[in-house]
């Protein structure tokens, strides 16, 4: 059959896209137009609305996508992007966007748009997302951490579509986080045509594989786990780069990274070890951001002996975190006393972070039936982050302080970083070291992402505490538009952690990366991953 014939000579040419290598040496060209990132970890999709990492979010958002809204990265107020404007009613119940009529969608070797962007494509990438009966719900797992986690499924009473470029959302009640989390990093708008001709094709999956977005790149190679190549958006709305490509070179060790970068094989590298080394070298420079990020010590407290809150209070009286800020964070953070950084508008300076005490440690352990310890594994994600720049590190020191106690305690590293992803997101580990960036400045994006019981169903709750009276807060917090009280509530969340400790916030850290002098423009944020928009190189 005809049909027969087209969807397999498709396939092959998608799959012959991804896995056939052009010649190498062109593909990592270091030409004058050309810059290469060297990153820290694969991304798990080229789709961050279902993957919440930083390896996805840095990879992609910003690259390939854009959302309705933006966060402006001078003073994090919220911009238009593909929206134009907006509208929201006084009950806060009704938020109507009014979009751009010129946005045009990538056109790729395996997908040639017709049209330019409309409500249509809207409409799609969210009613994926919410809709369980949706052609593509499932699609890629049918989990959409962002999303679910900001609990936007039981908050989007419906979205309509009033003409081609108005759309409507109609909210089940107020929500003081919404357009923040529209704004989000993970809010991307997808192509519904392009959507519409992989159903055809019987090749659905390839939506969150082989992208198609509205943003300042597009995808043209992946060589996994090595290096991904994108090239500019002729067509992109704010304006053409100027770069003949992007490369990010796939490079987890962070020596790895620098000898690449002091060599002339990457322009700009992630997570950068030897600051003063970069400092000092006359042709590079090393940046910095302070993050809205924790890195944290989490227990899965679904398995014992962490489903009792006093041996998880008693574990945090034993963590030294002061000798962990000046080992792996090299002095470069600061201690987290509770779970949002210090400059968060939610921040109770009256919540501290628990003193360092052996003594009491022993105690509690003691009252919880423990006196003579116990064994746990404790997993060491295996990629830097600016949360937690060296894992493995911070847990022999966790594991050094732990045996004071009488704990005898296994680190589990070596798993690639999406392997450690899923496994951690099934529940497998009993206790692990990760963290959190956010996405928006809205403190609700610590509290519902990292500890409610939603997210604990999601998977991004690796801790899988589920707290009725900490849900019931933070929705609470949401249902006002009043700061003043948001804060009270948000405290009382702050201090119910403290007391129940699902996890041991550590620190907040700055982020750090370095570049050639030749690269010009702002690629770090305070928020959110990465962007090379505007990027360029002498």
């Amino acid at each position: 059959m005809a049909y027969s014939t087209l969807t397999n000579y498709k396939l092959l040419t998608l799959l012959i896209l991804v896995l056939s290598g052009c010649d190498s040496n062109e593909a990592l060209s270091l030409s004058k137009k050309s810059i290469i990132y060297c990153s820290e970890g694969a991304p798990e999709s080229f789709n961050p609305q279902t993957e919440s990492s930083g390896t996805t979010i840095d990879a992609t958002s910003n690259q390939l996508y854009n959302r309705l809204i933006e966060f402006d990265p001078t003073d994090n107020s919220i911009i238009p992007a593909i929206a134009k404007s907006w509208h929201v009613t006084r009950d806060g119940k009704m938020i109507t966007f009014y979009l751009r009529k010129d946005i045009q969608f990538h056109q790729t070797s395996y997908f040639n748009p017709t049209r330019a962007l409309n409500a249509d494509d809207v409409l799609f990438s969210f009613n994926r997302m919410f809709d369980s009966s949706h052609d593509y719900h499932l699609i890629s797992g049918g989990k959409y951490p962002f999303f679910q986690n900001a609990q936007l499924v039981n908050l989007i009473e419906s979205i309509e579509k009033i003409n081609e470029h108005t759309v409507r959302f109609q909210l089940t009640h107020s929500d003081s986080s919404f357009l923040a989390n529209i704004g989000g990093d993970s809010a991307v708008i997808l192509s519904k045509e392009y959507a519409d001709e992989l159903i055809e094709l019987n090749a659905m999956q390839e939506i969150d594989m082989l992208p198609i977005g509205t943003g300042p790149f597009k995808f043209k190679q992946y060589s996994s786990g090595a290096f991904i190549r994108y090239e500019p958006h002729s067509d992109y709305w704010r304006g053409k780069s100027e770069l003949k490509q992007l490369v990010f070179d796939i490079t987890p060790r962070d020596t790895g990274r620098l000898t690449k970068l002091l060599a002339g094989e990457c322009d700009v590298i992630a997570y950068p070890i030897a600051h003063k080394k970069i400092e000092q070298h006359p042709n590079l420079t090393l940046e910095s951001v302070t993050s809205f990020n924790v890195g944290y010590f989490g227990f899965n407290t679904s398995k014992p002996p962490f489903n009792n809150p006093l041996v998880r209070k008693a574990l945090s009286y034993a963590i030294n975190k002061q000798a962990i800020l000046e080992t792996v964070y090299t002095g470069q953070a600061e201690i987290a006393n509770g779970l949002i950084p210090t400059s968060s508008w939610a921040y109770d300076s009256t919540i501290t972070s628990q003193e360092y005490s052996i003594a009491k440690a022993q105690e509690l352990l003691a009252q919880a039936g423990y006196s003579n310890g116990f064994v746990m594994d404790l997993w060491a994600m295996p990629v830097q982050r600016a949360y937690n720049p060296d894992a493995v590190t911070m847990a022999k020191l966790i594991q050094a302080d732990l045996l004071k106690i009488g704990i005898e305690v296994n680190v589990v590293s070596g798993y690639e970083w999406s392997t450690f992803l899923r496994k951690i997101s099934d529940g497998e580990h009993q206790s692990v070291l990760l963290g959190w960036s956010a996405d928006h400045p809205d403190p609700d994006n610590f509290f519902s992402t990292l500890l409610s019981c939603s997210s604990a169903i999601t998977g991004s709750n690796r801790t899988f505490w589920c707290n009725k009276e900490f849900d019931q807060l933070i929705q609470k917090a949401l249902q006002t538009n009043n700061i003043n009280k948001r804060k009270v509530y948000y405290s009382k969340a702050l201090k119910l952690i403290n007391e129940e400790v699902p996890l041991i916030p550590i620190a907040h850290s700055k982020r750090y990366q370095a570049r050639a002098n030749n690269i010009n423009g702002t690629l770090l944020r305070a928020i959110g991953g990465i962007d090379f928009n505007g990027v360029t190189k002498n």
